[in-house]
């Protein structure tokens, strides 16, 4: 009952305050972007590790100028704080992951692209291995032919957490360097290829 009581008082606090707090961060500091020369007007995938989640919805606002965009979150407890974070930064979320509900969110994601939504992804969540592509960012490109945008966020200076995806908060004032790659064709590729390719992309800017 107590812990019960501990998660919902949590889960009311903690996202209007800590997206309160990503705000504050992010404008406090220095921003360089470094965006694709194209961006599809039709849906795309944005990858980005789950360890460099937290800045990522303010990339994606420099790629769409209406944000419609659905952000596969795990729905352990953690991702119910990470989700309702995100709702407070105006983007929603499809709930599980690859090894919870794993055939629901691959449809659910699938149906959104097709719909008109963008993708957000986490290639190697929610509980790792670190940096490892799981199967799904492929599968929903190749089923739908949507393109893939590297997303990644560069802090000068950062706390990072002792977790299993070292969870990177970037420090107030600090430069943020955002990278966005070109778009990314995973069409007639063989699977294990492209996971390799998408992982390559994701390490370039890796710190």
């Amino acid at each position: 009952m107590r812990k019960r009581l501990l998660r919902s008082l949590a889960l009311f606090l903690i996202p209007p305050i800590g997206s309160l707090l990503i705000r504050l961060f992010y404008f406090s500091s220095k921003k360089v972007f470094h965006l694709p020369a194209t961006v599809p007007e039709e849906p795309f995938i944005a990858a980005f590790w789950h360890g460099d989640l937290i800045y990522q919805p303010f990339l994606y606002y420099q790629l769409r100028n209406r944000p419609n965009i659905n952000v596969v979150i795990s729905d352990h407890f953690d991702g119910q704080i990470i989700a309702k974070t995100i709702h407070h930064l105006k983007l929603n979320t499809i709930h599980g992951s690859s090894t919870r509900n794993a055939a629901k969110v691959l449809i659910a994601a699938i149906k959104t692209l097709k719909n008109g939504g963008d993708i957000g992804i986490t290639p190697d969540g929610p509980k790792g291995p670190r940096h490892e592509v799981a199967d799904g960012v492929v599968i929903m490109a190749q089923k739908t032919k949507a393109k893939v945008i590297i997303f990644s966020c560069v802090p000068k200076s950062y706390w990072q957490f002792n977790s299993w995806d070292r969870f990177t908060i970037p420090k107030p004032f600090t430069r943020l360097d955002f990278y966005a790659s070109e778009p990314l064709d995973l069409s007639g590729m063989e699977r294990e290829e492209a996971r390799a390719l998408i992982k390559e992309k994701l390490l370039l800017h890796d710190y």
